[in-house]
Formats: C-alpha cells, sequence, structure tokens
C-alpha cells in the first residue's frame, strides 16, 4: 500500500506527493535483515535535492536487534531515469561504506538492497546527518561572507584522507583496477557522451581540445586514487562551520587527485561568493595546506587549471544530460529542464579560464 508524503518548508503551503513504494513492505524487509522484531516508520518524506537520484527521510522505532530505539535514516534509490557517468546503487553503497570504514566524516552505512520487489528497484539505506546542504543559502551565511579557514582546513583534511585510503578487493570489483593516465580517460569519455547526445557543442569541443593539446602539463604522473568526483558545495552537510557529512557518492572512481579538488574549486560551484576559490565557502591557502599536510602531497597548480576547465566541461556534458532526460518524456521535472539552460555559463567559465591561463592572468588560487 502506498501512502501520501508530505513536502513542507518551501516557501508555500505544504504539498502531498505519493509515495513511490510501499512502506509496509520496506518496513517488513528491515526488520528481517536488521533481525529485529518489529520495525515501524513513523515518518516518510523526500528530502531536496538529488536530481539524479531519489532521497527519501525515514523516521523509524525499531523493536529488538543491534539497532533497536528510535532512528532517522536515509533511503536513496534510483530515480526514474538516470544519466550515464552515474555508478549504481549498489557500487555506490559499496564506495560509501569503504570511505566510512576509513574514517572519511560520511554516513554510516546500514544496509543495501537488491531485491527489486521490495520497492521496486536497488536502493540502501544510510544514518540520516545533521547539517544544511544548500549550498545557494550556505554561501549567504555571515560565517562565510569572508570564508572560513576552519571549513577549509578540514575540506582538505577530509579529501586527503579519502585519497589515501588503500583500494580493497571489494572496491576494484564494482571500480574495477586502478588506471593509468585518467586525463585521457576523461577526455575520451566527455567526447562520448557528446557524440552520444548528438548536438553540436563547439565550445565544449574546443576546451576538450585546449586540454589535449596540454597533456604534457595536465598529465603531472601522479598514481590514480579514489575520488570522490563530486566533492562540492551541495554535496556535504555544513552545521556551523564544520562540515558534518560527505554526500553522494554515485560518480565515484579512481583518477588523479587533482580531480577532486579542481571539482571543489570550479567557478560553477561557487554561487555567487567568487572569490572563495574552495566552494564559495573557504580560501585556497587554508585548504592547500591542510590537504598537503595530510596527503603528504605538494598541489600542482598548473595541472590543477587544466582539472578546472574539465570540471567546467563535466558538469556542462551531466547538464545536457540532465536535460535530455527531461525532454524525452520519461521524467519531467523543472529542475532538470533548467540545467540545460546554464551550460552557457559553464562555457563562459571554461573560455575565461583559458584565455587567463594563456595570458598569465589566472589568479584562482593566489590567495
Amino acid at each position: 500500500m502506498k501512502c501520501k508524503a508530505a513536502i513542507t518548508g518551501i516557501g508555500v503551503s505544504d504539498v502531498l506527493v505519493e509515495v513511490p513504494f510501499s512502506s509496509e513492505k520496506l518496513s517488513q524487509y528491515l526488520a528481517n535483515i536488521l533481525h529485529a522484531k518489529q520495525v515501524l516508520i513513523t515518518d516518510i518524506h523526500p528530502l531536496s535535492g538529488g536530481a539524479i537520484q531519489e532521497n527519501w527521510h525515514l523516521s523509524l522505532q525499531i523493536n529488538g536487534g543491534e539497532y533497536d530505539g528510535a532512528h532517522k535514516w536515509v533511503l536513496r534509490k534510483d530515480a526514474p531515469s538516470c544519466v550515464s557517468v552515474s555508478n549504481s546503487r549498489s557500487t555506490e553503497f559499496v564506495v560509501l561504506s569503504h570511505a566510512f570504514a576509513n574514517g572519511v566524516t560520511t554516513p554510516k552505512p546500514i544496509c543495501l538492497c537488491e531485491d527489486e520487489q521490495v520497492i521496486g528497484g536497488v536502493f540502501f539505506v544510510m544514518e540520516a546527518m545533521a547539517g544544511q546542504a544548500q549550498a545557494h543559502k550556505l554561501v549567504r551565511l555571515p560565517a562565510f561572507a569572508q570564508g572560513s579557514n576552519a571549513l577549509g582546513c578540514q575540506l582538505g583534511t577530509e579529501m586527503a584522507l579519502l585519497h589515501k585510503t588503500m583500494p580493497t578487493a571489494e572496491l576494484t570489483k564494482v571500480l574495477g583496477q586502478p588506471k593509468p593516465n585518467p586525463q585521457a580517460q576523461i577526455l575520451f569519455q566527455m567526447r562520448s557522451y557528446l557524440d552520444a547526445l548528438g548536438a553540436c557543442q563547439p565550445v565544449l569541443e574546443f576546451a576538450l581540445n585546449w586540454l589535449e593539446d596540454r597533456m604534457d602539463i595536465w598529465q603531472i604522473g601522479t598514481e590514480p586514487v579514489l575520488c570522490h568526483r563530486d566533492f562540492r558545495a551541495g554535496n556535504f552537510l555544513i552545521d556551523g562551520e564544520k562540515m558534518t557529512a560527505l554526500l553522494d557518492w554515485e560518480f565515484a572512481g579512481f583518477s588523479d587527485s587533482h580531480e577532486d579538488i579542481g571539482w571543489l574549486c570550479a567557478r560553477c560551484w561557487r554561487f555567487g561568493n567568487d572569490h572563495l576559490s574552495v566552494g564559495g565557502l573557504a580560501p585556497f591557502a587554508p585548504f592547500r595546506k591542510a590537504y598537503e599536510v595530510a596527503s603528504g602531497q605538494a598541489i600542482n597548480l598548473p595541472a590543477l587549471g587544466c582539472w578546472q576547465v574539465m570540471a567546467e566541461i563535466r558538469w556542462a556534458v551531466i547538464a545536457l544530460q540532465q536535460a535530455r532526460r527531461n525532454d524525452s518524456g520519461k521524467e519531467h521535472a523543472l529542475q532538470l529542464a533548467l540545467s540545460g539552460q546554464m551550460v552557457a555559463e559553464m562555457e563562459y567559465h571554461m573560455l575565461s579560464l583559458i584565455n587567463e591561463i594563456e595570458a598569465d592572468r589566472w589568479q584562482d588560487f593566489v590567495a
């Protein structure tokens, strides 16, 4: 039996939406997998964000077993359609579990369900964490007007901790073995995705060619490490000036460590706080110092500039794929439709970066 859930707190009257799965089946599954006498779902509602996946907040009362008591968890499942760059929920759960086991500040994984009979698809459940994730709101808070050195240090340390984790057999089983030359791989991948979309994108093609011509600067010979590949404002929770959880591991994979840094520091993820290179929330200097101390690796700034350009390309490709999801008729959503309209902004960023780098006026990481 499906039920209705209210979307509240968005500035309009409460809106009832249909929960697209049976809470009774979910309760029974959780009781079985957790060895509990009973699991009662007292509240269920959708969480904002998650344009590629769906996140549902669960309030539960569990009787018996390891998790006896009241809990607040999050159920993460596929949206009706997906983009090709996203990992499966099963793979994402393995990566999340790996990061959590290695001390990265991320939600505790609870269970993975690959039985599609339970809610109609694969899903996993993780602990709900406190904090604000909406980047456009965070950058407007007084605490981040001039940037938070404390947050910059924590983000640098957390990213270094992730990059230092050693691959396990289970991780390489789902992600594959780390491959050399991630720069050439991502160039090929982005071109393949553009070809599949079938649309003419001359600015993106120009930027890809520019990066290929600078492979000697970009390909710096670092060993591939486990990267989040979506480590940015909006994908981590903030409480005060502290990150409480790194979220959304759907793009994780092995790559050059500079990909994560360039993505976090891309101009498209500063949400108006352009003077703060680290996600519009912190200056670069404290992040750099913390990362280099924790990782034992120096950040290569010329290579980072190339990864910044790639960040704009990659986000533009994802935005085009999201718009295609809406246009296909499989999943009508304003958020998806608007994503395609943001490509021009990313094109402006990548062309500005290329011009600044070539003219030796690139100043993003001076401070």
